[in-house]
């Protein structure tokens, strides 16, 4: 059976505004015996899962390029050694401007890793300031430009909308910015402000000012039809891609296709059990079980409309009753008439999808639909 397989590195120079990932800064002490603790982990993984085969392999965080070169090498070596991966099989691993190296790209090529996704954010010193990033443009440019040195061609920029502060003539400068690196893709995500984040301390307290709901639909129109200007085809809410380029790991995640998660915090899917590692560190290191939970049939169903409603394709009707065993019709197509009157869903061809007004409206027709 093909599976993904997801590795989470937790280490950062800095906490960032607006992030409530399991990250931890000032904790290089602890990397020697993480690497250890994935290679034991990714072991059990293999052994309880022996027939998967790994057709995607994702390693995040945190600051995966924050991770020694030596003890990388250490990490993707016991995964190779531990899983069979299928042929092609795409492999990213996430990296932050001014933190890659020659040496750590150099282990990343010699394992495999054929895909770069680059936290670039924006262009502007004073947003990246705002947002708590370490680097700057310039870093952006000098990391990409080394990673094709070294034959890096697939790569990823994520940009963020609606930030405080942030205008259309940002945007606008970022985007021009980010294709003058020729990316094969975009990430363009609108900010979420969660709630234990220092940015949602300083927006409680007025002294970050969010764009308005008008605004950021501007910004985030303004990458659609951008893109698409340059050969970018979007294929979910928040990612465009050049032909051919679309992250596999990702769409196999919206189409709730099985993964493998290794390390802490780190969350698996596989049949209808789902798992979080522990978020700690101290608890991952020292051991701790992670939390199960069983999915219920109508909890899965939920899922596929939630994830599949990401994507341009949307959810296949055949597909829906292939996995689930009823018809798409009979869960939802009463709930789905309201949002097809309002033009913000179609359902045609026998698939449902979100229309160009309801894409930024999906939080409220999911709710409807639950």
């Amino acid at each position: 059976m093909e599976a993904g397989l997801y590795i989470h590195i937790p280490f950062c120079k800095s906490k960032c505004a607006y992030c409530d990932f399991a990250s931890f800064a000032g904790a290089e002490d602890k990397m020697v015996p993480y690497a250890r603790a994935l290679q034991q982990e990714i072991r059990q993984k293999a052994a309880q899962y022996p027939d998967a085969l790994i057709s995607t392999l994702f390693i995040g965080g945190g600051t995966p390029s924050l991770f020694p070169a030596a003890l990388m090498d250490q990490v993707l070596q016991s995964v190779h050694e531990h899983f069979t991966f299928v042929p092609g099989a795409e492999c990213t691993c996430e990296c932050n401007p001014g933190t890659v190296t020659e040496e750590f790209l150099a282990v990343l090529k010699k394992h495999g890793i054929n895909r770069l996704s680059f936290g670039a954010q924006a262009s502007q010193e004073p947003l990246l300031q705002l947002l708590g990033r370490i680097h700057r443009w310039q870093d952006v440019e000098q990391s990409v430009n080394l990673a094709k040195q070294l034959g890096f061609h697939n790569i990823n920029l994520d940009l963020m909308l609606g930030l405080p502060g942030q205008t259309e003539a940002h945007v606008k400068e970022t985007l021009e910015k980010a294709l003058s690196l020729s990316p094969t893709h975009l990430s363009c995500y609108g900010l979420i402000v969660e709630e234990g984040t220092r940015m949602h301390s300083q927006v409680e307290k007025g002294l970050w000012q969010l764009p308005d709901e008008d605004t950021e639909r501007r910004q985030y129109d303004l990458c659609r039809h951008t893109l698409q200007r340059h050969g970018f085809m979007q294929y979910e809410i928040s990612n465009f891609a050049l032909p051919h380029f679309h992250c596999r790991h990702n769409m196999d995640c919206w189409q709730r296709k099985e993964y493998i998660g290794v390390g802490c915090a780190a969350c698996g899917f596989m049949g209808r059990k789902r798992w979080q590692n522990p978020p700690s560190l101290p608890a991952y290191l020292a051991g701790e079980a992670p939390q199960e939970e069983f999915i219920s049939p109508r909890d899965a169903m939920f899922e596929t409309m939630m994830l599949g409603l990401r994507t341009m394709d949307g959810v296949s009707e055949e597909a829906f009753f292939s996995m689930h065993g009823h018809s798409l019709e009979s869960v939802y197509g009463e709930k789905l008439q309201k949002p097809i009157r309002e033009g913000l869903v179609k359902r045609e061809n026998g698939r449902v999808f979100l229309t160009e007004a309801g894409l930024s409206l999906q939080n409220r027709i999911l709710v409807e639909l639950l």
